[in-house]
């Protein structure tokens, strides 16, 4: 009894202080609430405006093709009427509405849902994943990273179709999708795309127009990176491409067709490349007018090409920035648009010292291993890690930081004025 007695009048004790506690601080609350120039009550958030949506308003919202009972995400469900539907939204929507040198972009990757057979798969899968990260961040793009399946039958690079059709849907403020593939990597973390050069176009690829429409090659293109307009011919495309797939009845006829019209594509099965090889070349007049075939810069590059260059890269960076204090100046990284134009005007004079924009390791399959034979895993390993810090580095400089050298993952701290005293 004198054990419960002591619990009872400990609970009461503690709750008078606690209501005591709860309500000095209420109070104390209140007074700040008043006194501060902050001052954020429930009436005045009440007032605030969204920049992109009021939702105290939802509910009064006019219908968007969202609320269509018909309307899929899915790749087996055609869209019609694809560009008034975004207009609408748009126009239900102005915040959201592109503007004059802003693009509205939404980067899309993924990876297999399962984890890597590779023991360190995961780990160079992640570090891919926060390159893309890195550049989205600094460019105020947005990114979308999908590791399931959204067609069951639409296996390895298939399933990049319907995770982009899905996007598209998902984001009709975005004007391209931009999709990249898990084993690519932005290093030149700097550049844009000229999309003012692609506004006549919906689908940005890069390659070489001549493997495609004389040699007849598979290979002219590579699909492991391109954009695509978010609009109704794009939707159209997908459509026409998907068509080749494994989910399809006709998926062992197109590996046949694809075979007979690539004499170079050794292998049966049809796969997305070959696809979109194939809608370029045989179907020009319907998709070749909105298609452009980009070889005037590395919109993605071969590894083998570029990883052999970056030492040298950097160290033709490193002595521009000697020569000029205003580029070696440090800044805050929300401010690196400015730096990055000043950079221009200096790069655009000796083009050839320029960083390749997208670096792909395609044949090294990092997650399951399974790289082709012609190249040991080692080559594959060290290349990737050159590629991955060498972007790195232009990220960590504005946190104070670079690696000791490509092929190290630790860091030193950067002394003031870097590099004009190496």
């Amino acid at each position: 009894m004198p054990m419960t007695k002591n619990k009872v009048s400990s609970f009461f004790s503690n709750g008078f202080m606690l209501v005591g506690g709860a309500v000095l601080v209420a109070l104390l609350w209140s007074l700040w609430s008043f006194m501060s120039p902050y001052n954020t009550n429930f009436s005045t958030i009440g007032m605030m405006k969204s920049t992109n949506l009021d939702f105290n308003n939802l509910h009064q919202e006019q219908p968007t093709f969202y609320d269509d009972p018909k309307l899929s995400y899915t790749i087996e469900k055609p869209i019609s009427n694809w560009d008034d539907k975004r207009r609408k939204w748009l126009n239900l929507h102005p915040s959201f509405k592109p503007s004059i040198g802003k693009e509205r972009i939404l980067i899309v990757s993924g990876s297999q849902s399962t984890p890597c057979k590779n023991p360190i798969g995961d780990h160079l899968l992640l570090r891919f994943f926060k390159n893309k990260v890195d550049y989205s961040r600094i460019h105020g793009y947005d990114i979308f990273y999908n590791n399931v399946l959204l067609q069951p039958k639409m296996f390895f690079f298939w399933a990049k179709l319907p995770a982009v059709r899905a996007a598209m849907v998902a984001h009709p403020e975005a004007e391209w999708i931009w999709w990249v593939d898990s084993d690519a990597a932005f290093t030149d973390m700097d550049f844009k795309p000229p999309f003012e050069k692609y506004k006549d176009h919906n689908f940005v690829v890069y390659g070489w127009p001549k493997l495609i429409y004389e040699k007849k090659s598979w290979t002219g293109i590579n699909a492991g990176v391109f954009l695509i307009r978010n609009c109704q011919w794009s939707m159209d495309l997908i459509e026409a491409w998907a068509k080749m797939g494994p989910q399809s009845p006709n998926y062992d006829k197109w590996g046949k067709i694809l075979r007979t019209t690539f004499k170079d594509k050794n292998f049966p099965q049809s796969d997305d490349q070959s696809g979109l090889s194939y809608l370029i070349l045989k179907e020009k007049d319907k998709w070749g007018g909105k298609i452009y075939i980009e070889s005037e810069y590395y919109f993605q590059g071969y590894w083998v090409d570029i990883t052999g260059t970056l030492d040298n890269i950097t160290n033709k960076y490193n002595g521009i920035e000697k020569k000029m204090p205003i580029l070696r100046r440090r800044h805050a990284e929300k401010v690196s648009e400015r730096y990055i134009k000043l950079w221009e005007e200096y790069l655009i004079k000796d083009d050839y010292l320029r960083r390749p924009f997208v670096t792909h390791f395609t044949g090294c399959e990092p997650c399951s291993g399974d790289h082709n034979p012609i190249y040991s895993w080692e080559t594959c390993y060290d290349a990737m890690q050159k590629a991955l810090n060498f972007a790195d580095n232009q990220v960590l400089r504005k946190y104070g930081f670079v690696h000791n050298h490509l092929l190290d993952s630790s860091v030193f701290p950067l002394p003031f004025d870097f590099p004009s005293n190496i």
